[in-house]
């Protein structure tokens, strides 16, 4: 299939189901794979750059539609965003990027709204750049430019300041290096970095996880050495770092409670014992394909339930527990675009009573002398710090023990991990280490 068309068709089923579109846009690529690789890429940029513009895009496109954007057909609304894409975004021509465009229209069965998309597209390409409002009012200039909501962006901005603040929101609309972590059950780090450079990876080591490597563009994930052999499991530098920083002792079994898609369960189980538990019964499959896959299977049981609940004396004592709690997501928006426009600010508040709840809930299991980590991949204090540090006000029999880790530097903000999207080139993270004294 067209590139351009796959791309509108990708866009159009995210907007039609909420899904998310990473999900969609690999389905789609595995039922329709393109003859040549370059045309996957370029669906694949066209579907994420587009996301991640789409407030700016849509901002441009109201200046000519005739109609309200709510009220277009879900494809002519994503024909219409990815032509703007490539005309403000791209190195293509923009005369080009109209007539594809408007043909990829005709290919998946629009050809009656073809007309009105070249009309907008013609005039968006006679622009010089992109409309964009007055710079005056910072927060709503931010929100367009940058195409992140307008209560999102006035929320970091109170809490970082602008440079800090502007650097997260640009970084956020920047296509994120594919980064892997070593299965050292395997390989070491060094020996796996070296045997990619062997076979032509142009790869290098993660800037600060110890087990971490960054890989160039590559297209198929699959088809990497070392995939097929469980070598390494893909698992961004700032969650690689969450299970560094957490530093669980090797002999100490393992509970990881909210454990998909499975990246820190299988960080655990290449030195621990681990019982990984999701809500989701179904998610619990890609975790176990997964731990095949690395080899693994005999250190990681997985279960289906509600890390909210009291958890089966079955399944025995844990010395540590991992809470990966249920978030806004906020520190993960280039990854997953479409989040930003789904999420509410009301949302935060939800999700922060939730994690309460699954605290408290953790907490009573863990044994005396034992661990929690716990950890968000938001930038809201009112998930991470601020409930941390209410959590331990009100149980003094537990406290925030950093980990001891001699030669390396983790960004720690008092005694918690925390990362920050930005020109460092991490996802958002928060992580505080616990201990249970009695």
């Amino acid at each position: 299939m067209n590139p351009r068309a796959l791309a509108i068709l990708v866009l159009a089923r995210v907007r039609a189901t909420d899904a998310y579109l990473n999900v969609v846009l690999d389905t789609m690529l595995s039922e329709s794979p393109p003859k040549d690789p370059r045309d996957a890429g370029l669906a694949t940029e066209l579907a994420y750059g587009t996301t991640r513009r789409q407030l700016a895009l849509d901002y441009a496109i109201t200046r000519f539609a005739d109609r309200k954007l709510e009220a277009m057909e879900d494809r002519v609304l994503a024909a219409l965003r990815i032509g703007a894409y490539q005309i403000f975004h791209t190195r293509v021509p923009a005369r080009a990027a109209v007539a594809e465009t408007v043909q990829a229209l005709k290919e998946v069965g629009l050809t009656r709204a073809a007309g009105f998309t070249n009309a907008i597209l013609r005039k968006l390409a006679e622009l010089p750049a992109p409309p964009l409002p007055s710079p005056t009012d910072v927060a709503h200039h931010l929100s367009v430019r940058e195409s992140h909501p307008q209560w999102l962006v006035e929320r970091w901005l109170r809490q970082f300041g602008r440079e800090r603040a502007e650097s997260m929101l640009v970084a956020d609309n920047q296509s994120p290096p594919v980064v892997i972590r070593a299965n050292t059950s395997k390989v070491t780090r060094d020996a796996l970095l070296t045997q990619l450079q062997e076979v032509g990876v142009e790869a290098k080591a993660a800037t600060i996880s110890p087990v971490g490597i960054i890989l160039p563009p590559v297209g198929r994930i699959e088809d990497v050495y070392g995939y097929s052999e469980g070598l390494w499991q893909v698992q961004d530098e700032a969650a690689q770092l969450v299970g560094v920083y957490g530093a669980i002792p090797d002999n100490a079994r393992v509970l990881d409670v909210c454990a998909a898609p499975g990246g820190k369960s299988c960080h655990q189980a290449q030195s621990h014992d681990v019982v990984a538990v999701d809500l989701h019964a179904h998610k619990l499959r890609k975790i176990e394909s997964e731990v095949k896959r690395l080899g693994l299977t005999s250190r990681l049981k997985a279960y289906a339930h509600d890390a909210s609940e009291p958890f089966p004396e079955a399944w025995g004592e844990f010395h540590a527990m991992l809470v990966d709690a249920p978030c806004s997501g906020l520190g993960t928006l280039r990854r997953h675009p479409e989040l930003r426009y789904r999420r509410k600010e009301e949302d935060v508040s939800r999700l922060a009573a939730l994690q309460r709840r699954i605290l408290e809930n953790c907490q009573e299991a863990v044994p005396a002398g034992g661990l929690l980590v716990y950890a968000v991949c938001t930038l809201e204090p009112q998930e991470g710090q601020d409930q941390v540090e209410m959590f331990l006000r009100s149980h003094p029999e537990w406290t925030a023990e950093p980990p001891v880790l001699p030669g390396l530097k983790l960004p720690l903000t008092q005694a918690y991990l925390r990362t920050l999207p930005g020109p460092e080139g991490f996802d958002g993270f928060f992580a505080a280490r616990l201990r249970k004294m009695y």
